[in-house]
């Protein structure tokens, strides 16, 4: 079930983003050498932008959308590691847009992770450029939603 988070959510919330964070060996030791990066903020769960997929009653992953400069940004899509690869980002992803079209968003972006590339091309979004990040620079990356 996908459903609007709120903010009485963000230590479920909280803790998927840590533990999916984590699971990468390619960027663990980036983020243990930078614990901030760790912390999710309560921003997108207080203003309605952060939608949760609840499983047996417990929160498995969430996703963020934000606005900025005209552009709608996929700010955060995570997954707990034991909930991955069954669908749950592709259906919030999908979720997602379909608010965003409601509201007449016809562009989702996002700075995709290198490696969760194959999945941001398997859900449809395509290259429109490099970004730099902290870490150093990201596939820039858009989704047609109209």
């Amino acid at each position: 079930m996908i459903r609007l988070g709120v903010p009485a959510d963000l230590p479920a919330a909280s803790g998927v983003y840590r533990r999916a964070s984590l699971v990468n060996a390619g960027d663990r030791d980036n983020l243990l050498a930078h614990p901030e990066y760790l912390i999710l903020g309560p921003d997108g769960l207080a203003e309605g932008r952060t939608y949760v997929a609840e499983e047996d009653g417990s929160i498995v992953g969430f996703a963020t959308w934000a606005e900025a400069a005209d552009v709608i940004e996929l700010e955060d899509l995570f997954v707990d590691p034991g909930w991955m690869r069954r669908g749950i980002a592709t259906a919030l992803v999908e979720y997602i847009a379909d608010v965003l079209r409601a509201r007449g968003v016809q562009r989702l972006e996002v700075t995709a992770n290198p490696h969760a590339l194959g999945f941001y091309l398997a859900a449809g979004f395509r290259d429109c450029g490099v970004s730099e990040t902290v870490f150093g620079p990201a596939r820039r990356m858009v989704l047609a939603i109209r």
